[in-house]
């Protein structure tokens, strides 16, 4: 009986004091948000200078017209009022896109340019009366147009792709490998090929496949604007080929013959390509016009051709017996 006596009081003391230490925390979140929103108050009240992004686009481009360079969607304009305007520019729905007129602008054939003391009209426009602008990036936007005037390029690699060791480069493919380069007459007949951005690879040893922007030239347009690049690596493997030895230069009735008649050619090739190597793809050759210049007793080989794809081709032996036999 005693025991559930002092249960109840213990009880009783807990709970009285948990309910006025809740009171209590309850009243200083009370101040402390009165005194945030206070501060907060005062904050806005005074005034700031913020980055706003205005988006722009240019509007009513006649149909026969393209435009041939790429231009920013965005301007960022640092405006300086209070700080409850600036939220609301942040965080409100007030910022609204701004749309250049196509002609409004053209300055000349082919160009048109809006200065920042016009972007900044249209930008005030958009704002408040009491905001005020401090500056605008850009400090102008370019365009360039024409009237669908284009040329077809091939595409092109700009930069450096080094194999590993004991590897080669066996081929690069483009998809597409032709794109429409659409500019001023005078710049696109100034153009062979179009060139991908920079591209810098070092020991390669597998396949790559990746996408690449076109480089981007100012008042050149390009369709489309990115292509893909499929890098294609093979093993380097050393082979040989017993190929024939033959005359360069023999006047009529005389006939060279060699000893040995056949010379191995050594050589390095992507292992892909190998089974593609023939000896009649070789050629061995021994000049006459070298031995009436410089008569010895072996003549020297000379390799005058050899397939796509061969490396340091080279034969087993340098000079062999030969003779000069009339017909």
């Amino acid at each position: 009986m005693k025991h559930n006596i002092l249960t109840d009081i213990c009880g009783f003391f807990r709970n009285s004091f948990f309910r006025l230490v809740n009171k209590e925390f309850l009243i200083f979140l009370f101040f402390l948000a009165l005194s945030g929103a206070f501060w907060l108050l005062l904050a806005l009240n005074d005034t700031y200078e913020k980055e706003i992004r205005f988006p722009i686009r240019i509007v009513n481009i006649p149909k026969n017209v393209v435009l041939t360079s790429e231009m920013d969607d965005t301007i960022r304009v640092v405006v300086r009022d209070k700080g409850y305007t600036l939220c609301t520019y942040l965080y409100g729905d007030v910022i609204k896109r701004i749309d250049l007129p196509f002609s409004s602008y053209v300055k000349k054939k082919g160009y048109g340019m809006v200065t920042t003391t016009e972007l900044s009209k249209l930008v005030y426009q958009e704002i408040y009366s009491s905001s005020k602008i401090q500056s605008v990036k850009p400090d102008k936007i370019e365009y360039y147009y024409n009237y669908g005037m284009h040329k077809r390029m091939p595409v092109r690699l700009f930069g450096v792709i080094v194999p590993e060791a004991s590897y080669y480069l066996a081929k690069v493919e483009f998809t597409p490998n032709v794109v429409d380069v659409y500019g001023s007459q005078k710049v696109l007949d100034s153009l062979q090929c179009i060139y991908t951005e920079r591209l810098s690879i070092r020991n390669l040893k597998d396949t790559i496949v990746r996408d690449l922007e076109l480089r981007s030239m100012k008042g050149l347009k390009c369709v489309p604007s990115k292509v893909r690049i499929s890098i294609y690596p093979d093993v380097l493997t050393e082979e040989s080929v017993e190929v024939p030895i033959t005359a360069l230069n023999m006047p009529e009735g005389k006939v060279l013959r060699t000893f040995p008649a056949r010379v191995k050619v050594s050589f390095t090739v992507g292992a892909s390509l190998f089974r593609t190597v023939t000896p009649d793809k070789f050629r061995v050759v021994v000049d006459y016009n070298e031995l009436q210049a410089d008569p010895s007793e072996k003549c020297t080989l000379k390799i005058a051709s050899v397939p796509h794809g061969i490396r340091n081709a080279r034969t087993e032996i340098q000079q062999v017996d030969y003779l000069l036999e009339e017909q």
